[in-house]
């Protein structure tokens, strides 16, 4: 792969996804494109750059951006911002939507699911308290592929013991051979759409919350401003915007200001001042406590224990 050929990948990721790869990530250029050209039986790298640059094949050209899209996830990712989502956000929707009862939820590159998924189990425990309301979570990403791991609902054994408590494991999830699949009852309560973020997505409408997490970070400054000031547009004045722990804002977003009291949590700059804190719903605080990732060789003792 020449400099010439790096030069114009990186060009059609940035017009494509908006992701940026320097000189840096030619290793990743390498180890994630190489299976793509094999797949599709060009020779080299440098070949299935240039078939790109001819342009005329649509698939080869979805199959580079998805192979060069980070697609990690896992349940309860971080963890702060479902506490947060329970105890913050949650009790003040249902507070200030106690006419509509609808709340709208999206989760911008969902990857695999694990984000949407671990949201509807918390709804899940509100049950009782949401009943007569609509609730919403529409979760969408740029990789096709993915979306169809999401949708299936299926999780290898490694994937449901990253974040996942047992607790909730039992609950909520089905054994197959050595993989788990999620109940059809969460799975229904999420709709997976295919979305790339750098086009129009205002048909989607408006949601109350937007989880945009660990996104950001790839895009360059005009690009990360463009995407928060659309979103911002898609949220009501008393929305939420959660973003990644790592990720900033700052001057690239005068749409959106940080939540003064928790960190990644972010409200329109037009937003009323936030309320006094409500009493928690029973599962923030506790729920918090019992994200830690347990031991792989431990899955079995501790649902059985659980069980138990």
């Amino acid at each position: 792969m020449t400099p010439a050929d790096l030069s114009f990948l990186a060009r059609f990721l940035k017009e494509r996804s908006g992701l940026i790869i320097g000189e840096d990530k030619r290793y990743l250029v390498d180890s994630r494109l190489g299976p793509v050209a094999r797949k599709a039986g060009i020779a080299s790298i440098g070949e299935l750059i240039g078939k790109l640059m001819r342009g005329g094949d649509t698939a080869l050209a979805q199959s580079v951006v998805e192979a060069m899209t980070t697609n990690e996830s896992f349940f309860f990712r971080d963890g702060t911002p479902f506490t947060q989502f329970t105890d913050v956000v949650l009790p003040q929707l249902i507070a200030a939507r106690a006419i509509q009862r609808k709340i709208r939820i999206w989760c911008a590159a969902c990857s695999t699911g694990q984000e949407p998924y671990s949201l509807a189990m918390l709804l899940e425990q509100k049950a009782a308290l949401l009943a007569g309301w609509t609730v919403e979570i529409v979760a969408t990403d740029l990789a096709s592929d993915v979306l169809e791991r999401a949708r299936n609902g299926l999780f290898t054994q490694f994937e449901v013991q990253r974040g996942l408590p047992v607790r909730m494991l039992v609950e909520h999830f089905t054994q197959e051979g050595d993989q788990w699949r999620i109940s059809p009852k969460l799975r229904n309560r999420v709709q997976f759409r295919t979305l790339n973020l750098l086009r129009d997505f205002s048909p989607m409408g408006a949601f109350d919350v937007v989880f945009c997490r660990n996104v950001l970070i790839y895009f360059d400054e005009a690009t990360k401003g463009d995407v928060v000031r659309r979103i911002a547009k898609q949220m009501p004045a008393d929305g939420y915007l959660v973003l990644g722990a790592a990720e900033t804002v700052m001057g690239a977003t005068a749409p959106v200001r940080s939540h003064p009291n928790h960190r990644g949590l972010f409200m329109r700059t037009d937003a009323p001042a936030p309320a006094a804190a409500r009493p928690a719903l029973g599962t923030g605080a506790a729920h918090g406590a019992t994200l830690a990732t347990p031991p792989a060789t431990s899955l079995q003792s501790k649902i059985a224990a659980f069980r138990r």
